[in-house]
């Protein structure tokens, strides 16, 4: 592979960056979303097909196996390609918060639409859940708390400093909307999956921000899950059941945004594609946001209720017309820099 001086540089751009923490961090007014500002640079965007490989998987409505010899590896999280971060960004710190949402509400903003605040503390997802008769109990390994929580009225009230929750592509773009009304701006939106993805990375290449497998501390997914997917036991791993607020946890990367995996999967501005189309700039990605036949949107992260891989910066999944408002989801923004 050549290398250009423009792309040269980029590189030890990204790889001071990456270790020049802290970042410019601000506010642009009290209610606001606290912002980083993100290095100018480039990345190697997607995964492997050996990065994660899954026994037990999830498609077309039931839970399938797979074997040791052939398991399943997602096929949407290639070909991995190089993407140059041309668009100065600054991207928000957390994702937004329960106070956040609500002072957008108390200032007439976000469509008037409060999100039920009562979180279901359940270790796997109410899909996987359901699906559970498709397969039989013994494939699956024992764990008497997550029956428990099939059976049990489990919730937690969340509020001020937890990630809001329950908001549907609509209801982020609505946020944005009375966001940049109030500061008189068009310069804040969602993410695209690859300004993410670069953001989420933070100079890293490997699976997490955090190296091959974060510790339980950095990283709320669910335990149970993963050991469903894995198809072993994993007691190392922890299974909160329910979702942190946004300073909690060792869950900083090295431009020191946090929980860019785990606690809330993250919905993004990108289309839904079942393949990457090779996209070469951060500012392509942006222009085929836009396309008139978008149906789906692409949500990042993983969440509380997620196995571990479903974390992992590469991870991906489409938000279907069925799927636009869920409790393990929210959102975070960016800024656009002049």
């Amino acid at each position: 592979m050549k290398f250009t001086l423009h792309a040269l540089a980029a590189w030890l751009l990204l790889a001071f960056a990456a270790y020049a923490a802290p970042l410019d961090i601000f506010r642009d007014c009290e209610v606001c979303p606290e912002m980083i500002e993100l290095p100018l640079g480039e990345f190697v965007m997607g995964a492997p097909d050996d990065e994660f490989r899954r026994i037990v998987y999830y498609r077309d409505g039931a839970i399938r196996m797979a074997t040791e010899d052939n398991p399943y590896i997602p096929d949407n999280e290639g070909p991995q390609h190089r993407v140059v971060v041309d668009i100065p960004i600054a991207m928000g710190r957390n994702e937004v918060t329960y106070a956040e949402w609500m002072a957008c509400i108390e200032d007439g903003g976000c469509n008037g639409y409060v999100p039920d605040n009562r979180i279901g503390r359940v270790g796997t997802k109410d899909a996987i859940i359901r699906s559970l008769t498709d397969v039989r109990f013994s494939h699956l390994p024992s764990s008497s708390s997550m029956l428990d929580a099939i059976v049990e009225d489990r919730f937690l009230k969340i509020g001020g400093n937890y990630p809001v929750l329950r908001v549907s592509y609509s209801d982020a773009q609505a946020y944005v909307a009375w966001l940049n009304r109030k500061l008189g701006t068009d310069a804040y939106r969602l993410p695209t999956e690859a300004e993410w993805e670069y953001a989420a990375r933070a100079g890293t290449t490997t699976r997490f921000a955090q190296g091959f497998e974060p510790s339980p501390d950095q990283v709320n997914t669910s335990g149970q899950a993963t050991e469903m997917v894995l198809h072993k036991d994993r007691p190392d791993l922890r299974n909160l059941g329910y979702p942190v607020p946004v300073n909690e946890m060792d869950a900083t990367n090295r431009w020191d945004l946090r929980h860019m995996s785990g606690n809330a999967g993250e919905i993004t501005l990108s289309c839904y594609t079942m393949r990457y189309e090779g996209w070469s700039t951060t500012s392509e990605w942006l222009d085929k946001s836009f396309s008139e036949s978008c149906e789906e949107r692409t949500a990042r992260g993983g969440g509380f209720g997620s196995p571990l891989d479903g974390a992992r910066a590469a991870s991906r999944r489409a938000i279907g017309p069925k799927m636009e408002r869920s409790q393990y989801r929210g959102f975070r923004i960016v800024k656009e820099l002049d």
